[in-house]
């Protein structure tokens, strides 16, 4: 057989190129211009200055779109929501929280158990995140007395006086008998105060006071299930224009946020437009459909709803997101 491409054992010649046809390209439109790139940081210069000199690309608008977004709730008196894991307690971010309770930059706080316990601790004793390894090949892994007896306690006392276990662990860290060593740095303790909602959104078995012998299932399940309806309740404030951010959980929290969305749905509430936003170093499945896309999904009544994934390390972004916020807030007074 006869080949007619050179040395080649194929049949198949390479193609010619010679009459591809080509344009100037000044005149192809382009998704990146020198107008959007990153301006160098001058020595002395504002955070909001910082801010703006991000790239206008991807993440750099991003951050801007979730700072304005907060920013215009705050202005219009939208409900802004912020989801809290526990590593965003134990990297020590509270007093960050506490401040921004102070400006009336968060208007409810949604936890799961393990900030639940991070946040007690911290209160209590000053300290938390025990050594899992050291502890857990003697049986002693979240056996911490005061731990298990008065967040069980709380449970109780919630279930008795028809709050939720934000709430009443609220107050009981805040009854001087206690003698909770640091209040100052507690976001449970600075909310109660401040009467800023905490919901507090368990699921037995996950956390180290579910393992007490103090422990009540009944008390513990009545406590969080009122502090879900109280979530619920908050959710369906954001319309219109409302904001709910999610920080370092990426199972519990999603799911219930997703869930509180359909029960305001269901009651008539459109929730259009809202601005979500998930923050975390790793983005979970959960997080980015029941947080990022599904809540604002398109729709027949969608109004520019947005959704938005900032990927890093809660112990830098929040930081620098609430810098962001109280620059461009100055001479606002505190609560």
């Amino acid at each position: 057989m006869k080949h007619q491409n050179g040395k080649s054992r194929y049949s198949v010649a390479p193609i010619d190129l010679g009459g591809v046809r080509t344009y100037p390209l000044a005149d192809r439109p382009s998704k990146v211009h020198t107008g959007q790139f990153a301006r160098p940081h001058k020595r002395g210069s504002r955070i909001s200055e910082f801010i703006d000199s991000l790239p206008h690309i991807l993440a750099g608008e991003d951050f801007r779109a979730i700072r304005d977004a907060i920013l215009l709730a705050r202005r219009q008196r939208r409900t802004i929501l912020w989801g809290i894991g526990g590593h965003v307690i134990k990297v020590g971010l509270g007093p960050i929280l506490i401040d921004l309770m102070q400006r009336g930059f968060i208007n409810g706080i949604a936890m799961n158990g393990a900030a639940l316990v991070h946040d007690f601790e911290i209160a209590l004793v000053g300290g938390t995140s025990e050594d899992v390894e050291a502890v857990l090949g003697h049986g002693k892994f979240g056996m911490a007395q005061e731990t298990g007896l008065y967040l069980n306690e709380a449970a109780v006392g919630a279930q008795r006086s028809g709050i939720g276990l934000g709430e009443a662990t609220g107050k009981l860290l805040s009854n001087a008998l206690l003698r909770a060593q640091h209040p100052e740095a507690s976001v449970l303790i600075n909310a109660y105060r401040l009467r800023i909602p905490v919901t507090v959104h368990l699921a037995i078995g996950t956390d180290i006071p579910h393992m007490h012998r103090a422990a009540s299932g009944e008390a513990l399940g009545a406590a969080t299930h009122r502090d879900f309806r109280l979530f619920c309740a908050l959710v369906r404030q954001m319309q219109p224009g409302g904001v709910y951010l999610n920080w370092g959980s990426a199972v519990m929290l999603p799911e219930v946020f997703l869930k509180a969305v359909t029960v305001a749905r269901n009651l008539g509430t459109p929730l259009v437009p809202i601005t979500t936003a998930n923050f975390d170093f790793i983005q979970h499945y959960r997080p980015m459909q029941n947080v990022v896309k599904r809540p604002t999904a398109r729709g027949t009544r969608k109004a520019h709803s947005k959704g938005i994934a900032i990927t890093g390390h809660h112990e830098i972004l929040m930081p620098l997101l609430a810098a962001a916020l109280v620059e461009a807030d100055r001479g606002k007074a505190k609560r």
